[in-house]
This record gives structure tokens, sequence and C-alpha cells, in this order.
């Protein structure tokens, strides 16, 4: 029997702990060809979409998590959480193949969850900046800017709070996704000051990488800054 890309995986609700099942695409089929400079990855296969699957959408109560969301909830949020989703929740699954539109929805459900349970920012701005990669697919430039500055914002704030400390996100990443992001939605004054502070630290950096990518987007606006004197 020929292997699909597919499989189903059973999930337990962090809200409401009912089960349900949520499709995930196996590992052997997913190829990154290459990425974005915010990082965006671009698969071999266009007809297996990973990024279609991180959200698990609870058909019972609609709470929408991923792995990285805690467990714990703080006092009056799970109510909150009843009021604002559950209650207005017309049961539906999201189990089956997703399209990019559907994929979208997951996003904003997620977004939404992870917004009334308090979630890491760092965790939000993650969310966010994938909502606005499936627009990018859509070629849906105004809604795509919408969720970069969100994810651009989330991101300054987990700086500002550490809240990504003790997770997969390094300091160079993080500096550079705030001022990749910045560039992208014309904000280039921030874009060049976090820009800056990835090379002032390319010394104690892990990732060199990251560093270069960083000093090809500064010179990018100094061309870019400098054609624009001429013009």
């Amino acid at each position: 029997m020929e292997l699909t890309p597919y499989y189903q995986k059973d999930i337990e609700c962090l809200h409401c702990k009912q089960k349900f099942k949520t499709t995930k695409v196996r590992s052997k089929f997913i190829k990154v060809e290459s990425h974005h400079t915010d990082f965006q990855p671009i698969y071999e296969n266009k007809e297996i979409n990973p990024l279609l699957y991180n959200i698990f959408v609870c058909e019972h109560c609609g709470f929408s998590f991923t792995d990285d969301f805690t467990k714990y909830f703080a006092p009056g949020v799970k109510e909150i959480i009843q009021e604002q989703i559950s209650s207005n929740w017309v049961p539906r699954t999201y189990s089956n193949e997703r399209s990019i539109e559907e994929g979208i929805m997951t996003y904003k459900l997620g977004i939404l969850s992870g917004t009334l349970k308090k979630e890491k920012f760092v965790n939000m701005a993650g969310l966010a900046l994938r909502t606005a990669w499936l627009y990018r697919l859509q070629d849906k430039q105004e809604e795509e800017i919408r969720f970069l500055e969100m994810a651009r914002n989330r991101y300054a704030e987990s700086y500002s709070n550490d809240d990504y400390n003790g997770t997969q996100m390094s300091e160079s990443r993080m500096l550079y996704l705030i001022a990749e992001l910045s560039r992208k939605i014309g904000d280039i004054e921030y874009a060049t000051r976090y820009f800056s502070k990835v090379i002032e630290k390319q010394n104690s950096s892990l990732e060199p990488t990251i560093v270069e990518m960083a000093k090809d987007r500064w010179q990018e606006i100094r061309a870019q800054k400098e054609k624009e004197a001429i013009g």
C-alpha cells in the first residue's frame, strides 16, 4: 500500500480536555528548497505545505493551539475563553487536508486563543508571521503586511520582556527578525537600528549565517537610500 503524505494524530484539548483528531504531514514528504529573507520555507513539493497543519483546532470547543502552548491557564482565563470562543463555537472539524484559506483561519483562531490565554509574545509572533506567509502564497499583500507588522510588534515585545528565553529562538535570530519584518513593512529606521544590533553582536553570535544575512539586508537598505538620494 502506498504511503500517503498525511496521517492523523490524536490530540487532547488543553481547554476542554476532550479528544479530537488532527492531520499532520509525514517528515519524509517535507523537503525545503530554499527560504525567504524572513525564513519562510519554500517546499520542493508545492502541493504539500506542513505550515497548514501547525494549529490544532478543537472541534468541540473551538480552542486552538500548538505544541508550544503551555498547559497552564491563569485564574479566570478559562472563563474568558469559554465566553469569547466556546460559547460562540459551531462544532466543525479541521482534521482533514487543509486549503490555504482553512490554514489561515486556523492561525487566526490560534492567535485569538493564545492572546486570551496570555501565551508568550514569541509564540504569538510566530503565529502571526506564519499567517503572513500564507497570505504571501495568495499574493494578498495588504493582509501579508498587516500580519508581518503584528509579528514584528510581538517579537519586539518578546525581546524587551525577554520572554523568548528558554525557547528555540536565539537573540541573533530575534533581532534579525525584528529588523527584517520592519524592513518589509517599510519601517526603515527601526530596521536599520535592529540590523545594526545583529552586526554589533557578531563576535558573540553562534549564528554567523544570520549575521551575514543582516549585513546583506543592511547593504540593500543603504543602496536603496543612495538610489533615492540621487533620484
